[in-house]
């Protein structure tokens, strides 16, 4: 009989030893959960009237609404005029464009480099295809040379050449002084 109840309580101590786990917890949800579609090393034309005005990269693209919105993962492009010259390039750490009102926005250390090496730098910038024109309404900084320009609002063509500080605009310039005749 004491090897019978020694027994027992040998089934019910090793039987209260299991290990029990939690059920897992449902973390965020991701782009890659509700996207229509995922493309890796993706690219995609920037058109204006037809016209091909430049090329976008993205390391990853998730489609969304029917192939109209797309976001973008480490973003980067370069804009052409409408005869096909180089007119500046763009990158950011994120992005998303909308087919239907072609706009492009790019977000987190957005990087816009001119063709004769102006560059300018925001944490926000739109580029609209229809007006081929980018714009913010965030903090920016240009620097030019050895100028450099502030401000929290822009608007800009591509390449940086009609540059409008529209908020806030401060700087500073190397201005040459030439022959000082005392």
């Amino acid at each position: 009989m004491k090897l019978f109840v020694a027994a027992v309580l040998l089934v019910l101590a090793a039987s209260g030893c299991r290990k029990t786990t939690n059920p897992p917890v449902a973390g965020e949800v991701s782009l890659a959960d509700s996207a229509d579609q995922i493309i890796f090393d993706g690219r995609f034309f920037v058109t204006q009237s037809g016209v091909n005005r430049g090329e976008m990269r993205a390391d990853t693209i998730f489609v969304f609404n029917d192939q109209s919105v797309f976001v973008l993962r480490k973003v980067s492009g370069a804009f052409t005029t409408a005869t096909g010259a180089p007119n500046g390039t763009i990158r950011g750490d994120r992005g998303t464009y909308d087919r239907r009102l072609r706009i492009l926005n790019g977000y987190g250390n957005v990087v816009v480099t001119s063709t004769n090496g102006e560059r300018l730098t925001s944490n926000h910038l739109r580029y609209s295809e229809m007006k081929d024109e980018i714009s913010s309404d965030s903090a920016f900084t240009i620097v030019r040379g050895g100028d450099v320009q502030r401000g929290v609002r822009f608007v800009s063509d591509p390449n940086l050449k009609d540059f409008r500080c529209l908020s806030a605009c401060s700087g500073s310039a190397t201005v040459p002084l030439g022959n000082i005749n005392p």
